[in-house]
Order: structure tokens, then C-alpha cells, then sequence
């Protein structure tokens, strides 16, 4: 069944929904706004340091004053039109969907598997925090709206760049090696200003409802490098990158370049990752988390649609849920954002019923996809499952986390059993988002060795409560965002490679109750936590198909945007010919 654009089965329900929230957007503004006011970022305070301001307390008493006069105001106009809104969200659908009409048909499939038995995909997680501008300040990330523009134009910048890989013809290192800034064209260094102490976010403000971008052509290039196993200076030609891989993992030192290449692909244990300054190039689904804020979400749509023609957005359920209970009122959305190249067949979220705190307030819950691929070489179609999700954010309350993850199993189990069917070949199935625990901290303990973890494989996970020595944490310490170190992709890549350096912005783990933090062991390398999550599993998909990964990536790209290290993965897909019935 096609999936429809409205939440809602009439116009004459979205009518009313639109009218009961135009007469609550003004009062939620003022809020927001008040909150805002009274509420500076630490760039904020630097910049006033700077600039010598001492206003800003007037700003705050008179801003203060003003906003909250007319939120006064605006509150029974607020009311009415909560009267109106709240009753129509029980039969409202849980996302709105965005179709961009593509200008060929090719471009919404994949022929690889028609053509050559062979197919590669890319998906891509991001926590970036768009909560409405005054909450998100007490996350030290302010500015909303137009961090969610610039969020947009930086992700469409990344994936849409030229594809260059640089294989490596040496006896003793085989594979693909994915390029660093050091070879592909650099971007303008003033689009990453929204770090720096006097820039601004990098918005095209001609037109305040709209978002343009300018998408690059994507192409594929190939660049073949012969090496050997003499030492040569340091340079930045594609052979010294060759030769330089053994030395990606010292610690203290930059990685050059940049990437841990394996040593083959199929090899056990062995994953070819990067931290790269700009999202993988040709990302075909790509998982956002926090997406809360609706015109965020409307800014993030238009920007992504020229690439990602079928975007799921404002997923998740409001005000009374179940309905005409007061048990649990959800004032926002799940948060979840989905973008995909390839054409969504079917779609399916599921609240979680016990969240407790402040994340009852939002509709936290699994959203889970399937999407048309192609064909296979017998004419059958090919289709992938994707799945997103973000768990229940307190420290210390595992059993909630675990409560969560098996209802997230359970459902994508019953969504994949109801939407299967025997003429069709399974690629993929994927499942990402902000778990919200690591693989090092005590107090995960639960967490760490759920059964998920037996369905679904993690390339980063040597085993439970155990990383494996490669991998960097995921989450940043929120009042060090615009450091001098991390304040820039560029900066804040090189910061990630060097260990000494990493431990003072990323998150320490989080001890057991009543226990001292013994981090990390004798002989193992500082990690920190790493809750940002692409898992995938090989059981569920066609038995003729096998699954290889050709790159998992750490993406600074959004550096100074979000208090989360995008991650990124490339998954092979071969499916042989030969056994397909």
C-alpha cells in the first residue's frame, strides 16, 4: 500500500489540527523564546567575553520581561486551540511522508544485482539534538533552526562529493582505501564557521522557508597506486598513504591517513574504518535522532530531498496515548527523521509504553522500513529492511533500556514476518540509531549483553562490556563543544586520532552504583562512550546473499552542530546467481 504524505485521513481532520496549532504555535514561541533568553551557550558567553558586552543582563531582565507578557497573552488563545489539536491526534497517522518525483526512474534503483550479482549500500546515524531552541541550550546547542539548515546543506555537500578510492596494489595490504581531505578538493573552511568565535551558521538566507542547496555531481572515481614495502618521507601522495597504514593506530600520534585498512575484506575481526571530515560519499538511507523541532524537521526536508527522495518525518505520536488516557501526555514527537534514495514500500512505528522521567514526555519508539531496491538477475525484486530507533536516555536505569530492546526486536520481527514474501530477495536488514549505553561503562552491564547483540552484529564490538581497540566514542562532552580542539571537522578529526588528546572531549563511562571507575584496563586503549549504533544481520536476509563490510566511518562533519560524532557504514552485498531460486 502507498504510503500517503498527511498524517491525516481528510482534509477536514488536518484542518482542524492546522488551526488548533496555529493557535498554540504563538504561545509555544514565547516560551521557547523566554527560556532562550535567559539561557546563553558557552560560545555566547565567549563571544560577550570577547566583544567586552556587559548588556547581556539587561538583555535578560528586559527579554524576560517582554517574552513573558506575551506568552500571558497568548495563553488563551493557547488553550482553545489545545482543545481543538489534542482530540484529532488519536486518529492521526505516526509520520508525515515527503516524495520527491525523480527525474528517471533509474535514479530510485539500484541495478547491481541485475547486472553483476553485486550491490553496495551506505546508511548513515546522527544524533543532532534539534529540540526547540530554549531546551536545546541546556545541551550548550542553540539556534535551532538554522543549525538544521546548515546540518542539511553539510550532509548533501558530503554525500553528493565525487567517490574516489585509492586501491592499493602491495603484496603485503590489499583494499580499498576511503580518501581523506588531504586528497579530495577542500571545502570552503568558512562553511564550518558556526564554531568559530565570530562566525555564523552557514544559511542561505534569501529565502527564510526555503533551503537551497547546490548538490555537486556524484561520480565514481578509481585510482589504482602501486607501493612497496620501502620507507619514504611523509607527503601527501596517494603512495605514502599506501605505506603508512601500519601506523594508524599509534597512540598519541595522527593517523596518515586517516583510515585503518584490513587486510581484506572478508578477513574475521578485520573492519577498514576512518574519521573523515565529511559524510561517506552516495549514503543511500540515512537515520536522524532528535529531530523534535517541526519546522527543524521542514528545513531538513527541504534541504535533503534533491538526494533523498523519500524522507519520513515528525515521526511518532502526540498528546494522549493510548488515547483518552492521561497517563502518559507526549508533548513531542519520537524525534526520528528517515531519508532514503531508495522508494519506501512499507512503514511501521511503535511507541515505547514505559518511558519514565522527562522521556515520557516524547514518543520514543522504533520506526522500521522497507524499501524496493531493484531486481535481481532472475527478474525477482529485491527489497532491504531498515530500522531506527532511540532508547530511553537516563543513566542508571538499564532495565528500562532492556525492557525497550526487546520490544524492539519483537516488533521488527512481526514487521518483517507481515511484509515478507517468498517472491522477493531480502538484501539487507539494518538497524541504527542513539542507544543511548556504550560497550564500556559498568553501569551498561545489562545492556551490553542483551540478545540483540546475538541477532545483530556490531563491527565495533570485540564482545560484551569489551570495544574493539580502533574504535572512538560517540558522544561529546557538552560544555567543551567549541574548544579549539573540536570546534572544526578538520580539528575535530585530528583530536579524535590522537588519544591523549580524545579523552578530554569525549564521555567518560559511566561507573556502577557505588563503585570507583577503573578506566580503561592495563594494555587497553581510552575509548570512551560510544552509544551511536549500526548493526546489521545476515540471518534474516536471502540465503543466497552474503554480506561483507567495506567501511565503517566516524564522521566530524558536524562538528560545533550537534554534541554527537555522526557515524557512517558500507555494507557489500553479493548475491550469487547460481542458488537463487
Amino acid at each position: 500500500m502507498a504510503l500517503k504524505a498527511s498524517p491525516f485521513p481528510n482534509g477536514f481532520v488536518a484542518g482542524i489540527h492546522a488551526v488548533g496549532w496555529a493557535l498554540i504555535l504563538p504561545c509555544f514561541w514565547f516560551l521557547d523564546r523566554l527560556i532562550a533568553v535567559c539561557k546563553s551557550t558557552t560560545l555566547e558567553q565567549t563571544q560577550r567575553l570577547e566583544q567586552e558586552c556587559y548588556l547581556n543582563p539587561l538583555k535578560v531582565f528586559f527579554g524576560f520581561i517582554i517574552f513573558f507578557i506575551l506568552f500571558f497573552l497568548a495563553a488563551p488563545f493557547a488553550l482553545l486551540g489545545f482543545i481543538l489539536w489534542a482530540p484529532v491526534q488519536a486518529c492521526r497517522r505516526p509520520f508525515r511522508y515527503h516524495r520527491e518525483p525523480p527525474s528517471s526512474q533509474e535514479r530510485e534503483t539500484h541495478r547491481g544485482f541485475e547486472l553483476v550479482g553485486k550491490a553496495s549500500f551506505g546508511f548513515a546515524t546522527a544524533n543532532l539534538c534539534l529540540l526547540p531552541d530554549g531546551l536545546a541550550r541546556f545541551n550548550n546547542l542553540g539556534h535551532t533552526q538554522r543549525r538544521a539548515a546548515a546540518i542539511g546543506q553539510h550532509i548533501v555537500h558530503g554525500v553528493c562529493r565525487n567517490d574516489i578510492r585509492i586501491f592499493v596494489d602491495s603484496p603485503s595490504s590489499c583494499g580499498t582505501l576511503s580518501p581523506s581531505n588531504s586528497i579530495l578538493p577542500a571545502s570552503n573552511s568558512s562553511s564550518y564557521g558556526a564554531t568559530e568565535r565570530q562566525a555564523q551558521y552557514p544559511v542561505n538566507h534569501s529565502n527564510s522557508d526555503e533551503v537551497q542547496v547546490s548538490i555537486p555531481q556524484s561520480n565514481s572515481q578509481v585510482v589504482c597506486v602501486p607501493s612497496d614495502d620501502t620507507k619514504e618521507p611523509l607527503d601527501n601522495s596517494p603512495s605514502h598513504l599506501s605505506n603508512s597504514n601500519q601506523n594508524s593506530n599509534q597512540r598519541g600520534h595522527r593517523s596518515a591517513p586517516r583510515a585503518l585498512l584490513s587486510q581484506g575484506l572478508g578477513q574475521k575481526g578485520d573492519v577498514p574504518w576512518e574519521v573523515s571530515t565529511l559524510f561517506p560519499a552516495n549514503v543511500d538511507i540515512l537515520c536522524l535522532e532528535e529531530v523534535f523541532d517541526k519546522r527543524a524537521a521542514q528545513k531538513l526536508t527541504q534541504a535533503l530531498r534533491p538526494v533523498f527522495g523519500h524522507i519520513l518525518y515528525d515521526v511518532g505520536v502526540y498528546a494522549c496515548q493510548p488515547p483518552c488516557r492521561c497517563s502518559s501526555f507526549k508533548f513531542l514527537n519520537s524525534g526520528l527523521f528517515l531519508a532514503s534514495r531508495f522508494p519506501v514500500l512499507e512503514a511501521q512505528y511503535h511507541c515505547f509504553p514505559n518511558s519514565r522521567g522527562e522521556d515520557a514526555l516524547a514518543a520514543k519508539g522504533l520506526l522500521s522500513a522497507k524499501v524496493l531496491i531493484g531486481q535481481s538477475s532472475k527478474q525477482k525484486r529485491v527489497v532491504g529492511y531498515f530500522n531506527c530507533t532511540h532508547l530511553h536516555a537516563p543513566e542508571g536505569e538499564g532495565e528500562i533500556r532492556c525492557e525497550q530492546l526487546n520490544m524492539v526486536t519483537k516488533w521488527i520481527g512481526d514487521f518483517q514476518a507481515a511484509n515478507t514474501f517468498p517472491d522477493e530477495d531480502v538484501a539487507f536488514d539494518v538497524l541504527c540509531g542513539d542507544l543511548n549505553f556504550d560497550n564500556c561503562s559498568p553501569d551498561d552491564h545489562l545492556e551490553q549483553n542483551h540478545c540483540l547483540f546475538e541477532q545483530y552484529r556490531d563491527p565495533c564490538r570485540a564482545g560484551p562490556g569489551k570495544e574493539k581497540p580502533w574504535v572512538i566514542g560517540t558522544l561529546l562532552e557538552q560544555p567543551t563543544l567549541y574548544e579549539d580542539d573540536i570546534n572544526t571537522p578538520e580539528k575535530l578529526q585530528r583530536t579524535l586520532e590522537m588519544e591523549e588528546l580524545r579523552k578530554q572531549y569525549i564521555s567518560r563511562p559511566v561507573p556502577a552504583k557505588d563503585l570507583p571507575l577503573v578506566y580503561p584496563e592495563s594494555d587497553q586503549p581510552w575509548i570512551g562512550r560510544r552509544i551511536d549504533y549500526i548493526l546489521y544481520r545476515e540471518s534474516s536476509v536471502s540465503k543466497h546473499c552474503r554480506t561483507e563490510i567495506e567501511a565503517l566511518t566516524f564522521i566530524t562533519q558536524l562538528a560545533g552542530l550537534t554534541d554527537h560524532i555522526p557515524v557512517g557504514l558500507r555494507l557489500s552485498v553479493i548475491m550469487d546467481s547460481d542458488c537463487a531460486d
